[in-house]
């Protein structure tokens, strides 16, 4: 076995190669010398197992691509052909033109982040957002930090007392968000302590009212924005919340999760609640996200009583949870599109969502068209996702693709995952699938180039 390793070129012999001396100027000697080291060992574990010998050359063209491969972004661009709409892992909401346009306004050079310019003296960022997030959700005042956990966290911070820091929830809205980060305990880390009323299929008004002592401080809902409870439920709605917190001296919270801005019952799915609603229900300050079905960057909102924002943004925490100038930026021309009637248009989740059947059953037709034979047009659901409308879909076509087997399927799944772009599809029914709707009409050309050689391969 060792004489057969000797078949196997040194790794001096290998950077002398041509791509490796190449790799070794534009990427540095060290970088060049643990992608062949690394090549190498791979090329003794495959003769170990009875591989055939490999000529130096391709030896070298495959530690330089290992080389290249080692220093390429971990976070790239990815085409997402699963249907799922809002899809956390791969990024949740794609931004507009007009959110991407603007990101690169404010961060090719200077702006006035925190700069009042008629006055010329210093301002504060929280000014860029505050009017139009006061017109879109009907409040007096709001602002924005990194995420909706962070929006939860300060309002929590800030507004609980010692002595008067009781929080009074239902047991049926302790929801888990991603990552396995849970409501109670984030809750529990602003410092406020947690009541549970009624149990996780029903709670009461009389529930609240009986929980209520000296120390409590607010009432609070969670919109279940990420799962669903049928068959034998009850819950308060929040007007009613919303004279009990106010006849008692106390603060109502809403934790709307995902942050919707639109009638979603317009597209055939059930009803959610925006922040609208909640404000005009009573709620003295309403949560959401801004990169779920609002459609922008990564974001939380705090909108409501003028008092209570005027608190948060005096709140330490606020700094440490803030937003930089490109996610204010893409989140205030996101906005817009909501304010100038535009969103359906020009929001990537809502120009989806919107999509009629009879668009994407073209465009599917038009793939497998392309595809070639093995490519087969099929009935399907795309899944809105992202914590948003749990269970909820809409009816899709999708180009199905048969492989022998399992471990076939697995390994073409892979393959057009890894490739360029990155393509992510959903194995179904011994079938690979590719959904439409969830893919910019930019990327169909890139994506059917990308199946078929990843098919060819």
């Amino acid at each position: 076995m060792s004489n057969q390793y000797r078949r196997l070129p040194s790794v001096d012999r290998v950077l002398g190669e041509e791509p490796m001396r190449r790799a070794a100027v534009e990427l540095g000697a060290e970088t060049a010398t643990e992608a062949v080291r690394e090549e190498l060992a791979e090329r003794r574990v495959a003769l170990s197992n009875g591989g055939a010998e490999v000529a130096l050359q391709s030896i070298a063209a495959a530690a330089a691509a290992r080389a290249y491969a080692s220093l390429r972004a971990s976070l790239r661009p990815v085409i997402n052909a699963t249907g799922v709409i809002i899809h956390t892992n791969l990024g949740r909401a794609p931004l507009s033109d007009a959110a991407l346009a603007a990101m690169t306004n404010v961060g090719r050079g200077y702006s006035n982040l925190e700069f009042e310019l008629e006055a010329g003296e210093r301002g504060s960022r929280y000014d860029h957002l505050e009017a139009l997030l006061c017109r879109v959700t009907g409040a007096e005042a709001a602002i924005a930090v990194n995420n909706n956990a962070a929006a939860v966290l300060l309002t929590l911070s800030a507004l609980v007392l010692p002595g008067k820091d009781e929080v009074v929830i239902s047991r049926g809205q302790l929801v888990e968000i991603g990552g396995g980060f849970r409501i109670p305990d984030v809750m529990a880390q602003s410092g406020a302590r947690l009541v549970e009323v009624g149990t996780t299929n029903r709670t009461y008004l009389r529930d609240y009212e009986a929980a209520i002592g000296e120390s409590t401080a607010a009432l609070m809902r969670v919109h279940a924005s990420n799962f669903r409870v049928i068959g034998f439920v009850e819950s308060v709605a929040l007007a009613d919340l919303s004279r009990l917190a106010h006849e008692r001296g106390l603060l109502l919270l809403d934790d709307l999760g995902s942050g919707c801005l639109l009638d979603t019952r317009k597209y055939g799915l059930s009803e959610e609640p925006t922040p609208l609603d909640s404000i005009r229900a009573g709620a003295d300050l309403v949560m959401f996200s801004g990169d779920k079905l609002l459609g922008g960057p990564q974001a939380g909102v705090i909108a409501g009583k003028r008092e209570l924002i005027a608190r948060l943004r005096r709140h330490p925490l606020a700094r440490a949870l803030r937003m930089d100038k490109s996610s204010i930026a893409a989140l205030n021309a996101t906005l817009l599109h909501y304010f100038k009637g535009e969103a359906e248009r020009e929001v990537p989740v809502w120009r989806m969502i919107a999509t009629p059947l009879s668009e994407v059953t073209a465009r599917a037709r038009r793939w497998a068209r392309l595809i070639g034979e093995g490519a087969a047009v099929i009935d399907g659901r795309s899944m809105v996702g992202g914590g948003s409308l749990p269970e909820e879909s809409l009816p899709t076509k999708l180009v199905a693709i048969e492989a022998a087997g399992g471990a076939a399927l697995e390994s073409l799944a892979k393959r057009l995952r890894v490739g360029e772009p990155a393509i992510v599809a959903r194995i179904e029914d011994g079938r690979l699938l590719l959904d439409p709707r969830t893919v910019d009409p930019r990327e169909d050309a890139t994506l059917v180039r990308g199946v078929k050689a990843a098919l060819a391969h």
